[in-house]
């Protein structure tokens, strides 16, 4: 039943990047469901960059998240999202886990991107296909919202080429989105950092490799 909301506003002509210190972990549920709140503004010419580290769920964890973003015409978003199932080093898997993930984005004040993933009871044997996850117990989305978002289509999907999972990337509209799945966290932070460090054009954020 926990609530967390995380905001940030970048204003016209400013540039931010923001993460967080740490995975994130959703534990057992004692009862009803945990809400995660995400809300980005990005005013004129303004750039941020949403790259927080991975949510790991856990066995018989319940969680709702909602990303949701309005961008101007000429701004500039990237954002970054991943979900680990378990901690495989710990040799656990979570069979019984609720997972809601829902993404609005707006540029220019009109809805450019809705995105849905739905997770509910045996993750493990959904994600067992090969047309759900081939086994993977890693999942990242990767959205990029920039005037020439799809000149960097050519360069992201060279970068996946070599990456260290099942990864694909695609642009349309001035948006780019590259989907990864992974059979380990490690594994699909690796092919994460190939991604975001083509976009962004810098080394990812140092905390990422503590």
């Amino acid at each position: 039943g926990d609530r967390v909301a995380y905001a940030v506003t970048v204003e016209a002509g400013a540039r931010a990047m923001v993460t967080t210190q740490a995975a994130e972990r959703i534990y057992k549920r004692s009862a009803g469901v945990a809400d995660l709140a995400t809300t980005l503004t990005v005013a004129a010419g303004g750039a941020l960059d949403w790259l927080p580290q991975e949510t790991i769920l856990f066995d018989r964890s319940a969680t709702r998240r909602t990303i949701t973003a309005d961008v101007a015409a000429d701004a500039t978003l990237i954002a970054a999202e991943a979900i680990v199932l378990g901690r495989t080093a710990m040799g656990e898997a979570a069979r019984d886990v609720i997972f809601h993930d829902s993404w609005r984005i707006r540029r220019g004040g009109r809805l450019v991107f809705a995105d849905g993933l739905r997770l509910d009871g045996d993750t493990v044997a959904a994600l067992a296909g090969g047309a759900t996850g081939n086994g993977a117990i890693a999942i990242a989305t990767v959205l990029c919202v920039a005037g020439d978002a799809e000149a960097r289509l050519e360069a992201v999907r060279a970068a996946l080429a070599d990456a260290p999972a099942e990864a694909g990337a695609s642009a349309w509209n001035g948006m780019l989105t590259a989907r990864i799945l992974a059979g380990s966290g490690q594994t699909l932070r690796a092919a994460l950092a190939c991604v975001i460090e083509t976009l962004r054009g810098q080394p990812m954020p140092r905390v990422w490799n503590c």
